[in-house]
């Protein structure tokens, strides 16, 4: 197991020398995916912002929830949710998707992972416009606890990485796994607390839909600070133990099979 660790870390930080490579290429996909579009990625920003609204009002109504607290809980769960679900979904086919460049030229495999990371975040970031109108709406300010979301955001990217590189390893060899990865992230849209609050559940189901949820810990760790409360231990517990164990597998993960991917597409 040293042996395959070894190797992914080095493949790591091969990655962080050329980590503006990664930085670069994330960024010309976006220009590339709306190429010849005058708003470019803010077209993703006003549908979302349009569903939003939407969701909010029909589930505001169903749910009895003052508009004041649920419409910026939605909104900040919506936006996290997107950029986590299109990380692991975009991840699980990262090495697929560049194949071209895998086996043409020598990089650090881990650095397309680190792509497929940073363009969901800047896309995240061109998303977040949305919550200080949301605020404005609702006339909701924000605290000091906002400070947390700097290093709750770092925890939630961390975890976002890790997934990515052991799915993109792992879909690369058994091609069927990315519709299994949609349809389990589908399954957990529906059960971490994104459209629905967890205080609108008795205690029995919150404690089997929210307290297991390694999802929901992770949202949480930046969608607190945001709505101006801090996460809770719980909340850190969870998503550091899962950032240090998933790391741990997906390192072992990635080292053994990182010779063989090139094989594989």
């Amino acid at each position: 197991m040293v042996n395959e660790v070894s190797v992914a870390v080095k493949d790591l930080m091969r990655s962080r020398e050329k980590l503006y490579l990664a930085l670069m290429l994330g960024w010309q996909d976006i220009r590339q995916r709306y190429r010849r579009s005058k708003l470019g990625p803010f077209w993703l920003t006003i549908s979302m912002g349009v569903m939003i609204a939407m969701i909010g009002i029909v589930f505001g109504q169903v749910l009895n929830t003052p508009m004041e607290e649920y419409l910026p809980f939605l909104a900040t769960g919506i936006i996290l949710w997107t950029c986590f679900s299109t990380s692991v979904m975009e991840g699980s086919s990262a090495f697929i998707d560049a194949q071209g460049m895998i086996r043409q030229l020598n990089l650090p495999l881990s650095l397309y992972s680190i792509r497929v990371l940073w363009r969901n975040i800047v896309i995240c970031g061109h998303n977040i416009i949305i919550l200080p109108l949301v605020f404005l709406v609702v006339g909701r300010g924000i605290t000091w606890d906002i400070l947390w979301l700097i290093p709750g955001f770092i925890v939630f990217c961390w975890n976002m990485l890790w997934v990515s590189i052991f799915l993109g390893t792992f879909c690369t060899r058994f091609r069927d796994m990315p519709q299994i990865v949609n349809s389990l992230l589908q399954v957990f849209f529906y059960v971490t607390p994104i459209i629905w609050m967890p205080n609108t559940l008795n205690p029995r189901s919150a404690n089997l839909l929210v307290d297991p949820n390694p999802v929901y810990h992770l949202v949480q760790l930046v969608r607190a600070p945001i709505l101006g409360s801090s996460p809770t231990l719980m909340n850190w517990s969870v998503a550091v133990v899962m950032a240090i164990v998933g790391s741990m597998v997906a390192l072992w993960f990635f080292g053994k099979y990182k010779k063989r991917i090139a094989y594989w597409l």
